[in-house]
């Protein structure tokens, strides 16, 4: 199952970094149906396969954060046998997932208060926090109307569009992220969701920074939703991932490069809000 975990986090089969973290907190369990002689051989396997599902993807900074709070939680403890460290392994990954969940569904319930009725607002990628807030203002009665921009990898805003065209009271329109400059002006807000933010920089789905700078020249606040746990202090270095130039053009590349960065870099001052589980925050 790790082996499993670490090959779908590769491959990004699973697009949502939170997802990504639960992945790869439930992998650790297969370590409970294997034999350790010693406490001590145990705390080295689970140390060595987290570490491996951290590699898996390193832009991913819930993937990071996660894998190393299960670790911190087991070895910050003395454990007088094998069994009691699996079964305190078991209870920091039910905690680590039950937090990556409940974060998700916080900072989506902050967010609905951003999405007036009837506003006009523009998305990229495909963000399960900013669908789950969507979905929570319609229930609420508001009408929105959401344009959603083309990502890359896997034409991922395709997904973004179907799902929010089967809610009610939401009316979905898909456009090319180049599209986002013609379109903006008659928007009210850009919510897109987060990978992270490290030392004063946003990272996510490559489109991200060029829909932020574009709102800003065009006095469009950007709000960006996302869990706590994806603002960092201290520990972690975000690494981009360049993925596979048959993801851009399927032909033979003959004469040229393709470029196919999967996230960029957009810094904070463009933002006009930050919401996750915590609230609302503003950037300085």
């Amino acid at each position: 199952m790790i082996d499993e975990a670490v090959e779908e986090i590769e491959a990004m089969q699973t697009h949502s970094s939170s997802a990504v973290a639960v992945t790869a907190a439930e992998a650790l369990r297969e370590l409970f149906d294997r034999e350790y002689a010693t406490v001590e051989e145990y705390r080295r396997a689970l140390e060595q396969n987290s570490d491996a599902l951290r590699r898996a993807n390193t832009s991913h900074a819930s993937l990071f954060t996660t894998q190393r709070e299960i670790v911190d939680r087991v070895t910050a403890e003395d454990h007088d046998s094998v069994a009691a460290a699996k079964a305190a392994t078991a209870d920091a990954i039910d905690a680590v997932v039950e937090g990556v969940e409940r974060a998700k569904h916080e900072a989506a319930r902050e967010g609905v208060d951003l999405l007036e009725d009837g506003a006009t607002v523009l998305t990229h990628d495909f963000s399960t926090t900013v669908m789950e807030a969507v979905e929570l203002a319609a229930q609420d009665g508001r009408h929105l109307e959401v344009y959603v921009t083309e990502a890359r990898p896997r034409f991922i805003g395709r997904k973004a569009a179907r799902t929010l065209a089967a809610i009610d009271r939401v009316e979905a329109t898909l456009i090319t992220d180049g599209a986002a400059g013609h379109y903006l002006d008659d928007c009210d807000r850009v919510v897109v969701g987060m990978d992270c933010i490290v030392d004063d920089v946003l990272y996510n789905r490559v489109g991200t920074f060029p829909i932020a700078a574009t709102a800003a020249e065009l006095a469009v606040p950007v709000s960006v939703f996302g869990s706590s746990a994806k603002l960092i202090d201290d520990g972690f270095a975000f690494e981009n991932e360049f993925r596979p130039a048959s993801e851009v053009m399927s032909e033979p590349v003959e004469g040229f490069d393709v470029g196919n960065p999967a996230y960029d870099a957009t810094p904070t001052h463009l933002l006009e809000s930050v919401v996750t589980d915590d609230g609302i925050h503003r950037p300085t």
